[in-house]
């Protein structure tokens, strides 16, 4: 296949200039989330009966999948006690009212809970950090139930074992498996602003990866990658399910209707994808098909203008060499 024009050095330039969350902005969010739960600790040694009982970074930044476009953090607060509600809002409420109390020196307008999480704004950058309440009830792998932002239901995870999950993958290919994740959001986030309607949230994005990652894809050549996921969207017509044994055995996952089953690798019966419809599926083969097809014909093509047009069709207008 023809790379003259568009090889390996201009996707990962593309990535380095356009996709990825810089390094230094990185080590930024990171160090602001960090501060949050140092602070909570030192708390917590003063007051060891305290329900908000760990902090742990959450989400892309924690699984080093974050866009350049990231402009907010997650973060998981585990809380304990038998007074903590079990009614959303009453306690989004609760927690906000901890945090004040965790952390007197914010304002109470920087600490505002809202749909699923409280969010905390840092004045001096700018930065919003949701902090997402998980109820605990002491698990040694910290399984608890978490406020799912899908339908609102509380659903049970474990956030060190999401993490866990996700770094063995990178263990893998440790400077290639999270670059082809940030390549591929960035193209579901394109789809997502030209085309009205159209879901494909990250985490089925990851785990798509994942499975892949599994299943023995070279992530060293991102162009092959790329292929893969979109070839695996297609020909598996996003119908076929997706399970890992990293936590449990595959057999415990039951007979689901869904059309789409992409299964959580941390709880069997959580079907990560069980909002999405046979039309939400067709849509995202759809476009994984014209985004393959365009990556054969920029291999195909014979000058750099035509190359970088078909790149452009899966990119947009931000890919330029």
């Amino acid at each position: 296949m023809a790379r003259q024009h568009v090889g390996q050095d201009e996707i990962v330039t593309f990535a380095k200039d356009r996709v990825n969350l810089p390094s230094d902005k990185a080590k930024e969010y990171r160090a602001q989330a960090k501060r949050l739960r140092d602070k909570l600790e030192s708390y917590l040694q003063e007051h060891p009966d305290f329900s908000l009982k760990k902090m742990r970074l959450s989400g892309s930044l924690a699984k080093n999948t974050a866009l350049r476009s990231l402009n907010d953090i997650d973060v998981a607060c585990y809380i304990s006690g038998a007074d903590a509600p079990d009614d959303i809002k009453t306690l989004l409420d609760y927690l906000a009212a901890r945090l004040r109390k965790a952390f007197p020196n914010f304002s109470d307008d920087q600490v505002q809970p809202n749909t699923y999480s409280v969010t905390v704004s840092f004045r001096g950058s700018g930065l919003d950090v949701d902090i997402v309440p998980i109820l605990y009830d002491g698990d040694s792998q910290w399984y608890g139930n978490l406020v799912s932002q899908d339908d609102g239901t509380f659903l049970r995870t474990s956030i060190p074992l999401h993490l866990e999950f996700a770094k063995k993958r990178r263990d893998c290919h440790p400077d290639d498996y999270a670059q082809v994740v940030r390549l591929a959001k960035f193209w579901a986030r394109r789809m997502k602003q030209e085309n009205e309607g159209f879901r494909f949230k990250s985490f089925m994005i990851e785990l798509i990866m994942s499975k892949l990652c599994d299943d023995g894809v070279d992530f060293t050549d991102y162009i092959e990658a790329l292929q893969s996921f979109f070839t695996y969207i297609a020909t598996s017509n996003f119908r076929q399910r997706v399970v890992f044994s990293d936590y449990y055995e595959i057999k415990t996952v039951g007979n689901l209707a869904e059309p789409v089953q992409i299964i959580d690798p941390v709880n069997a019966q959580n079907n990560v994808a069980r909002l999405y419809s046979a039309a939400n599926a067709d849509a995202i083969v759809e476009l994984a098909l014209d985004a393959g097809d365009a990556i054969d014909a920029a291999l195909a093509a014979h000058s750099k203008e035509k190359t970088v047009y078909y790149w452009q069709r899966v990119f947009g207008s931000a890919f330029q060499v």
